[in-house]
């Protein structure tokens, strides 16, 4: 078994000692995964430890939970996964939160980019549901991408006519999401979150959802503060948690505004910054 990762010898701003930290929430994707969307090495000898000394560790990202619960079956009890971007929050089996979306509103997505394609896009919708997530495009380059996120997903004739609670439609342009499919969903952004939330990744979700709120909702519910919250992210859908916790890290190859919105900077995601940040601050 991998050993924990050595701890940082110099993070700016951070105490001599071991904190106070009772609750650890990191993304996912360019934050807690390499490029490779690899695990860290050592991740399960440090969840171990830090089960011991009676922290929580939660996984917050876009992905669904099925997903998140696969990648980490293997310490998946008792640990809480914030899921679909904080739409939807499971402990156990058990929903803890969710943040559904109008199934008109999620219609009216996939019409969006229906047209998008008609007009020379190239993206695909994905409408996410508590059970599953349901897609229309057959082609293997875009189910290829959707299999990254979705561990169950089914090709349906048509998106907005399956019999599920809808929380979220993720968009997966081929081209720029920021260039492309964000513009093209930039009409429900009055009454919506349109949140580019990777390179070729749009998310749309209820005014009310963010990983931020998420992560508030369960530090009310566990009597955990801030000032006990550790925090990790990489892109603009980690920006609302940033402002949940004390112990904020960007990461060194995060989005601009993340960085600016973190109160710290931790190694990139191909550092392993997130294990070793934790290690230092914990005094692992």
């Amino acid at each position: 078994m991998p050993a924990i990762p050595t701890p940082l010898l110099d993070v700016p701003g951070l105490p001599a000692g071991p904190a106070d930290i009772r609750l650890i929430v990191t993304d996912m994707d360019g934050t807690l995964l390499d490029a490779h969307q690899r695990l860290p090495a050592g991740l399960w000898p440090m969840l171990a430890e830090l089960r011991g000394r009676g922290v929580l560790f939660s996984p917050a990202s876009g992905r669904q939970y099925a997903t998140l619960a696969r990648q980490f079956a293997e310490v998946a009890e008792g640990m809480v996964f914030i899921a679909e971007n904080g739409t939807y929050v499971v402990r156990d089996g058990v929903e803890l939160s969710s943040d559904p979306l109008e199934r008109a509103t999620a219609a009216g997505v996939a019409q969006a980019v229906r047209r998008l394609n008609a007009a020379g896009g190239d993206a695909g919708a994905v409408v996410c549901g508590k059970r599953a997530a349901y897609v229309e495009r057959t082609d293997e380059a875009f189910l290829a991408e959707v299999r990254r996120y979705y561990v169950e997903h089914r090709v349906v004739d048509d998106v907005t006519a399956v019999d599920d609670d809808f929380i979220k439609v993720a968009v997966f342009d081929f081209h720029s999401a920021e260039r492309s499919a964000a513009p093209a969903l930039a009409p429900f952004a009055g009454t919506h979150q349109v949140v580019v939330s990777g390179e070729h990744w749009v998310d749309v979700m209820t005014r009310t959802a963010n990983k931020g709120t998420a992560l508030r909702a369960l530090q009310r519910t566990l009597g955990i503060t801030p000032a006990q919250t550790m925090v990790f992210g990489d892109y603009l859908n980690d920006l609302e948690m940033m402002d949940a916790a004390e112990w904020s890290f960007a990461m060194s190859n995060a989005h601009p505004d993340v960085i600016a919105r973190a109160r710290h900077l931790a190694p990139s995601n191909d550092e392993n910054g997130v294990l070793r940040t934790i290690s230092r601050v914990l005094g692992l």
